[in-house]
């Protein structure tokens, strides 16, 4: 058997679905492999885009995500987006193609030290020097990108070992991972420090966003009746109308949420994910903090947890509550009268009809619009704070942002990847003018493969976030401006349906025509941004605590 063939075979052993990417001639023996697969090749117009659509297919469904590329600028083109992968927890394996490695006849033309390259980037990088490493390098590089914590993994097929011929290939079968339980001391030490605290309240992170995940954290929280809140990238675990939520932390420590959590003189961290920024800051021994999770807490400044439950998250959480007496926590007096007035003042704007539009008019008219199974896909920019704040998600991976890279350009191929997974679901990308122009050509991909998706331009002329920052800081106002295209036009370029957006009346029946009528869609709405430079420290002395 070729060796490329017995590569195509290995990737659907492990139940692959789509590659996404560019081939080079150094994949032609691999791509020429796949065209009789069950494996589906996503063309797109950048590896970058590629590689975030293969990261966002990791997140959602928990197993590895493919990308492929060929040597020299294909690989260094997936950087960026292997560094979300990685940071941002995603399980994905890319698949970059080299020169022949036995007898290249060509200097050293386009030739990089790819495996070296990405080693700083990936949990593992290899390079195949022969056919017969393809089914344990392959098996090796699912197992060790899906292991908690996920991430990214490299492999590097030289043109010739793809043309190789291989003798008796085989391939080697899954094997189910158990998951260490956390040991009964740890639990017993967690259940008494739990039931000796007056005021808990219960933190959703990064690392609680796993399917086996949702249900038993969600059954603890209606037993004890301890109130909750998460992070930007915890949100949807649980759903954010559940009676115990009390918020996102997603601004600064002055933000509404914090008030409580202040307040609190226990914290149970459950899936903390130092990659995020902290969502709250240990001072001494004021709050008891409890540390839930897969691995050990990295220690930090900020950041010492008194109790650790090392282990399967799901079964830690499962026994905790088993431990704990049914609404132990009900009694909510201490936070009530805060999350009456952050209610009131996150929704005080939420009607508001001045034009350009508020982000927090927008954010409430999407989530009038989007199904509770919608997915809103968001690149990154202010409007992401807007969204992390104040969007309520009810189903995990829902609202999709990235809050550890936080790196532009992948709300649109994100919300492609959601688009090919789910044909039936409303898919919405949230893109600012700046970040949808650094992957725009994807709108050629989402035609050609006759997507339904929608995509909202929040159209400033300008980087808002950076404009935000620079006008706190007091500066001038100086290099953050640009000029856009007309993007009704842009898209209809394309072939899809272009809006524009000239009064706020107009966003919902224009999103829900989007929806109803299929095909692709942009929609190009101004934004009127002199909210964020209202500071939430002048929102909150309003409130008398």
């Amino acid at each position: 058997m070729k060796a490329s063939d017995l590569f195509v075979k290995a990737l659907e052993n492990e139940g692959v679905e789509y590659i996404f990417g560019i081939p080079g001639e150094e994949n032609l023996d691999l791509l020429d492999s796949l065209r009789n697969s069950s494996i589906r090749f996503i063309l797109t117009r950048h590896e970058q885009a590629a590689a975030f659509m293969a990261a966002t297919y990791g997140r959602l469904t928990g197993r590895s995500g493919v990308c492929l590329a060929t040597l020299g600028p294909g690989a260094t083109n997936l950087v960026t987006a292997i560094a979300y992968a990685q940071l941002g927890a995603m399980p994905l394996v890319m698949i970059t193609g080299q020169k022949p490695i036995k007898d290249g006849l060509q200097g050293k033309f386009q030739m990089l030290d790819i495996v070296r390259m990405m080693e700083p980037l990936v949990k593992d990088s290899d390079q195949i020097s022969y056919g017969g490493q393809i089914p344990s390098l392959v098996r090796g590089a699912f197992r060790i990108s899906e292991e908690e914590r996920p991430g990214a993994v490299h492999l590097e097929l030289p043109e010739d070992v793809a043309r190789e011929e291989v003798d008796n290939p085989h391939v080697f079968s899954k094997q189910t991972i158990h998951r260490v339980f956390a040991t009964d001391q740890a639990i017993s030490k967690a259940t008494k420090v739990i039931k000796s605290a007056k005021r808990p309240l219960l933190l959703v992170g990064a690392g609680a966003n796993r399917k086996h995940i949702r249900q038993p954290l969600s059954n603890f929280i209606k037993k004890t009746g301890i109130l909750f809140f998460n992070t930007q990238m915890g949100k949807g675990v649980l759903s954010g109308s559940n009676d115990n939520f009390i918020g996102t932390a997603a601004f600064s420590s002055k933000d509404y949420v914090h008030e409580a959590i202040k307040k609190a003189d226990l914290i149970i961290n459950v899936g903390h994910d130092i990659v995020e920024k902290p969502p709250f800051i240990m001072k001494g021994d004021e709050q008891q903090v409890i540390h839930i999770n897969f691995h050990s807490a990295e220690i930090k400044d900020i950041y010492y947890p008194q109790v650790e439950v090392i282990g399967d998250i799901g079964n830690s959480v499962i026994r905790l509550g088993e431990n704990l007496d049914t609404c132990y926590a009900c009694n909510t007096q201490w936070v009530d009268k805060i999350r009456q007035r952050t209610k009131v003042a996150i929704h005080s704007l939420d009607d508001d009809d001045s034009f350009p539009m508020l982000p927090q008019r927008v954010v409430s008219d999407v989530r009038k619009v989007i199904n509770d199974d919608g997915i809103v896909s968001l690149d990154n920019g202010m409007f992401k704070l807007w969204f992390a704040r104040h969007y309520h998600a009810h189903q995990p991976n829902t609202l999709l942002l990235d809050n550890a890279l936080a790196t532009m350009g992948a709300g649109l191929p994100s919300a492609i990847a959601c688009s090919l997974m789910y044909p039936d679901k409303q898919v919405l990308a949230v893109c600012g003018d700046g970040g949808f122009m650094m992957n725009s050509q994807e709108l050629e991909t989402a035609t050609r493969l006759k997507l339904n998706l929608v995509v909202l331009i929040i159209n400033d002329n300008g980087y808002g976030m950076i404009k935000w920052k620079q006008a706190a800081l007091e500066l001038d106002n100086f290099g953050l401006d640009f000029n856009n295209p007309d993007f009704v036009k842009y898209a209809e370029s394309y072939g899809a349906i272009g809006h524009r957006i000239e009064q706020c009346e107009q966003l919902i029946p224009t999103m829900e025509k989007a929806f109803n009528t299929g095909g692709v869609h942009v929609i190009d709405l101004p934004i009127d941004y002199s909210q964020n430079t209202k500071t939430l420290l002048n929102d909150l002395k309003q409130f008398d605590y």
